[in-house]
């Protein structure tokens, strides 16, 4: 029976890493440090330390994945040294599957968008947006990448960072979630007098 997954890898073969990383984790580089299993431990409970320590590092620590407890009579605490950084949530429940809308055809429904950070044309296919309602920021997602990147050069992938028009700090994850059509429903939520 499954009782908890991660979710949110950004290819297949990203995840079927991950889970080969989490099925042979003395044979994975990457989780030297992982212990074998006790005599005392549980197969959950010796699963449940090697995630717990997959979380911490790279390339999963930087990924923007959600752990979730499918069924949450079975969950564990996160030890205090091996919580999973802030951009990774825990959840609970079943997954709900979202059927991908079909991609346009080159031209078809085309806006011209200029990129907020290097002025030029952004296709539909590279643009990224912010995902605050009062926020029009769009920008090609290197752009938005490097931008983001720029305290932290010599990674690749970033984790979250300032939006360079409304100063908001976003989640890269959830930008990339926004882009393929996951934050639709999002409403503005006008600040009161105190709040500002």
């Amino acid at each position: 029976e499954m009782v908890f997954i991660v979710h949110g890898f950004p290819s297949d073969i990203a995840a079927l890493r991950f889970e080969w990383a989490w099925q042979h984790p003395h044979s994975s580089r990457r989780l030297s440090q992982v212990s074998r299993r006790s005599r005392k431990e549980s197969s959950l409970q010796f699963h449940w330390r090697v995630v717990s320590n997959m979380l911490r590092v790279a390339p999963w620590n930087r990924l923007p994945l959600t752990a979730r407890w499918l069924k949450q009579e079975y969950r564990m605490d996160f030890e205090p040294g091996l919580q999973p950084p802030l951009h990774i949530p825990i959840a609970f429940g079943s997954v709900r599957a979202k059927k991908k809308l079909p991609l346009q055809s080159a031209g078809e429904g085309e806006e011209t968008t200029r990129c907020f950070l290097c002025k030029e044309l952004v296709k539909v296919s590279e643009k990224l947006s912010c995902f605050h309602p009062s926020c029009g920021m769009r920008s090609h997602v290197i752009c938005l990448s490097k931008h983001f990147l720029r305290s932290e050069p010599s990674h690749l992938l970033p984790v979250e960072g300032e939006c360079p028009a409304c100063g908001c700090s976003v989640l890269w994850g959830s930008l990339i979630r926004q882009k393929h059509g996951c934050f639709g429903d999002l409403e503005e939520i006008p600040l009161s007098a105190s709040q500002v």
